[in-house]
């Protein structure tokens, strides 16, 4: 009997209060840099949007704080760097950050249909056309479309339907945009290997376009089918007119490929996403975080280039991709159009 209570004593004895790390306080000294592509007031613009998800009951444990989540998720975001390097910069486990980033892009992806919809109103879509005409003399234009490769290491279910015509593993995601390189319309839940046209076709935003009269059109290059509503360049081009009309249209479309550009330079974890297909939320997070950017024109830091990246001709310096056939009223539509705004006696 006394041996026992002695142990109890020996181990009362023995037993240390638990410690832990302090953490830094990055949002109170924040310096507005690189490192998280946001300003401190941003930050704090962004934290609040899901702090109703995000936000634990207790402090128990030192739970981490919204914008404690909010800083750790936009790191990895500017950054695409291993859990464990985030971190070892925010003194947290490898672990923690994993969960951290899920949280919080799952949270922003309940955003989307807030930050990303497509204009109705007529006064939003006159200025579109107005953009788009003062850029590159393409009358009537409300969006252009293309898709771009979120490349991610291989699946270990259905893997060959990942693998692109470059043959390595990506998601295939269908970005609209406008002059302002804001996201309209986007969509996330395609392999890499499904072709720009299919995506298209069995989306929504195709849907609505067909159902209804459209009060503008879009434009895409020759891997989509030419539609009353959905311009794309000659394939031939026989006239100056056409000529007119291709360079036009390719100075229009390039907007979309820097939209592309700047969405993968500001948030570099979509050059290559370390994760499983069904956990790949981190891109439509950071579509809502890009569109945040733009409508609080907050700047595309300097990380060792001096202007954003400029598009490439798409209409005659770009590979094109496989042609599609062409509607007869897309066809006439686009005629219409020629004789319109690029004859040569205009």
């Amino acid at each position: 009997m006394t041996s026992i209570v002695h142990s109890r004593q020996q181990r009362r004895r023995m037993y240390r209060q638990r410690a832990y790390n302090k953490r830094p306080s990055l949002l109170e000294d924040y310096p507005d840099d690189a490192r998280f592509r946001f300003g401190r007031e941003d930050i704090l613009f962004i934290s609040n949007l899901p702090r109703s998800h995000l936000e634990s009951a207790t402090l128990r444990s030192q739970a981490l704080t919204v914008e404690e989540q909010v800083l750790i998720a936009l790191r990895f975001y500017a950054s695409g760097a291993f859990y464990q390097v985030i971190g070892d910069g925010m003194c947290v486990t490898k672990s923690t950050v994993c969960t951290v980033i899920h949280r919080v892009s799952s949270a922003l992806s309940r955003l989307l249909n807030q930050f990303v919809a497509f204009p109705e109103n007529p006064e939003q879509l006159n200025k579109i056309k107005q953009d788009f005409f003062s850029l590159s003399k393409m009358p009537n234009t409300i969006g252009v479309i293309d898709c771009t490769h979120v490349y991610i290491q291989a699946p270990h279910e259905r893997e060959w339907e990942f693998v692109n015509r470059k043959g390595r593993h990506s998601i295939n995601v269908q970005l609209v945009g406008d002059a302002d390189l804001i996201v309209t319309n986007c969509v996330v839940r395609w392999s890499g290997s499904v072709h720009d046209a299919r995506i298209l076709k069995e989306s929504n935003f195709f849907k609505n376009f067909q159902q209804k009269p459209s009060s503008g059109i879009i434009l895409g290059d020759s891997g989509y089918p030419l539609l009353t509503w959905l311009m794309t360049p000659f394939a031939t081009v026989n006239t100056d007119s056409e000529l007119s009309f291709n360079r036009a249209h390719a100075t229009a479309r390039g907007t979309i490929e820097r939209l592309n550009g700047v969405l993968k330079r500001r948030f570099a974890c979509l050059n290559y996403l370390r994760v499983e297909p069904k956990q790949a939320c981190n891109i439509c997070a950071c579509i809502v975080l890009h569109n945040i950017a733009r409508a609080r024109k907050v700047p595309l830091y300097n990380d060792g280039q001096s202007a954003l990246p400029q598009p490439q001709d798409a209409g005659f310096n770009l590979k094109q991709p496989p042609l599609q056939p062409d509607g007869l009223a897309g066809r006439a539509m686009r005629n219409a159009m020629l004789n319109l705004y690029f004859s040569c006696d205009n």
